[in-house]
């Protein structure tokens, strides 16, 4: 499977084929300081992604997951 058709990180938390760790890993590579758009810490694109995301977006989708969340 590749990373690059979910365009969002609700994408990754609703994948029905996905176990909670594979998402949370997804998420976190998402999330990391590497992905940090230059000039623009709030934002992110990680490299499978054709734009960026909002940080916040990542941090609630973790959020979601950790709770139980689809």
């Amino acid at each position: 499977m590749s990373l690059s058709h979910f365009q969002h990180p609700f994408d990754v938390v609703r994948h029905p084929q996905l176990e909670p760790e594979v998402k949370r890993a997804i998420l976190a590579s998402w999330a990391s300081d590497a992905c940090a758009v230059e000039g623009a810490p709030a934002l992110r694109r990680p490299p499978e992604l054709g734009c960026a995301i909002a940080l916040d977006d990542v941090m609630d989708a973790l959020r979601n997951l950790d709770q139980g969340g689809r």
